[in-house]
């Protein structure tokens, strides 16, 4: 049987539809259309696609079985190794990871891998109520409490994997919803909030314990956990305060960080004021700054909820934007205006202290450096002005030190990261710390596998412990 060399595309919402609403864009394959995907895997005996997979997914086998229309033993395969494929279907960068390797690569598209474990997962979730998750239920107790910080994808797997372990799980939220990340920095467009709530409810399932309004490091520190019973805490908070360029202009009122932007919408449902009270600004002319998947989520929200024209300016060229190419096509096509190798430098304020203008100068990339990168350089003279009436500034978060600083003899990097080893160990004994928080700003599904690791990391220190 001759191999396909083109991927199946997948279906999504026409543009002039999707501009006007927050609906899911992709629309997912059929079943029809994810088995005709799945027929093009050539099952490779060296599995280069798990290599490249940070959680190390038998890609390969979940594939052979959904061709098979073992829907079942598919999605079972996926979640030995990822208890949130829905999530990490739809918003893990497969193009730079499992299918960058992928061997039909070499003679024509590589396998859609990301958009089949969509499909398994959505399926899973339309037949769940059927299931049965009593095996894992029943699972013995170790009788052993584990404190997890934090809801997003680091904590909520550690969480997962340790609730299979048979360890007393409660994780502690500091928002009033659940979901991290997931929920407050990823759009509905991108990541629909009922499929973030129904992974969490499964976890609940599995007997994991959520508490909510708990900013840990002020309602209560690592070491109130301690003392209340908790043998072992990870530390999965994320990177949630906010960078800024710190030019001239930057405190005017109408312009936000990304974070704060994106969480008023997302997780506040700011784009439904009045009918929730969380207001957020709705800018005719909007300058977004950035090039990464924050800075293209705030401008396709930007325009959703209204604007007329949006300018997304990035000081490199496209071909160095961190964005996954999707999302910049895709941005694209919204009409999104892409100004390229262009830096602001200064804002300028109307008589009420609001933003009226964006000062901007071209740039160009000079020499490589010992990595190969070539630096932007600004071009003197170049300076030109735009008008706009709100900036969101997105160009990237650290870590919150309000766990550090109430934490003695944790130990934290220059930029506030906590430092952790390979498999999350901190300097703490009993201490471990996996994702953003560890890392800086990164994907989803590296902080996934970071709470992997750092879940059996814990049940080692406290096997230990007998």
């Amino acid at each position: 049987m001759e191999i396909k060399k083109k991927a199946v595309p997948m279906r999504q919402q026409p543009v002039v539809e999707r501009i006007k609403n927050f609906n899911e864009v992709p629309l997912g394959y059929n079943e029809q259309e994810a088995i005709e995907e799945a027929s093009r895997c050539l099952q490779c005996a060296k599995k280069p696609c798990v290599e490249g997979c940070p959680v190390h997914i038998d890609i390969p086998s979940f594939i052979k079985a959904l061709r098979q229309k073992e829907f079942q033993k598919a999605i079972d395969i996926i979640h030995e190794n990822d208890s949130l494929p829905c999530m990490t279907g739809r918003v893990c960068p497969q193009e730079e990871q499992c299918q960058a390797v992928c061997v039909m690569k070499k003679m024509g598209d590589p396998i859609s891998i990301g958009r089949l474990e969509r499909f398994l997962a959505d399926w899973d979730l339309a037949n769940r109520k059927k299931q049965k998750t009593a095996v894992l239920i029943s699972v013995p107790k170790k009788n052993k409490k584990v404190a997890v910080v934090g809801s997003g994808p680091a904590g909520l797997t550690c969480a997962a994997e340790l609730a299979k372990m048979g360890y007393e799980v409660t994780v502690f939220e500091g928002y009033h919803k659940l979901g991290g990340v997931l929920v407050y920095g990823i759009p509905e467009f991108r990541l629909p909030k009922a499929i973030v709530q129904a992974e969490i409810e499964k976890l609940a399932e599995l007997g994991v314990n959520f508490v909510t309004n708990a900013l840990i490091g002020r309602a209560l520190t690592i070491e109130d956990l301690f003392k209340e019973g908790f043998q072992a805490i990870f530390i999965g908070a994320g990177a949630g305060l906010p960078n800024f360029m710190g030019i001239p202009g930057e405190n005017l009122g109408g312009i936000y960080s990304a974070n704060e932007f994106l969480t008023r919408v997302n997780l506040m449902q700011a784009y439904k004021f009045p009918e929730y009270d969380t207001p957020v600004k709705r800018g005719k002319f909007v300058a977004v700054i950035g090039g990464g998947n924050v800075a293209m989520d705030s401008a396709r929200t930007a325009l959703r909820l209204g604007a007329e024209h949006v300018y997304l300016i990035y000081r490199r060229s496209e071909t160095e934007m961190p964005a996954r190419q999707e999302e910049i096509e895709r941005a694209k096509e919204e009409g999104i205006d892409f100004c390229l190798l262009t830096n602001p430098i200064r804002y300028l304020g109307n008589d009420s202290g609001m933003v009226r203008q964006v000062e901007c100068i071209k740039m160009k990339l000079g020499e490589p450096d010992a990595s190969g990168r070539r630096s932007p350089i600004p071009i003197a003279g170049s300076e030109f002005l735009l008008d706009v009436d709100e900036v969101i500034v997105a160009i990237g978060n650290t870590p919150n030190p309000i766990i550090s600083r109430t934490t003695p003899g944790l130990k934290v990097k220059k930029k506030g990261e906590i430092e952790a080893d390979e498999n999350g160990q901190t300097s703490l004994a009993g201490v471990f710390a996996g994702g953003d928080v560890v890392t800086g700003a990164a994907t989803v599904i590296t902080a996934m596998g970071a709470g992997r690791k750092a879940a059996k990391a814990i049940d080692l220190y406290l096997n230990s412990k007998k």
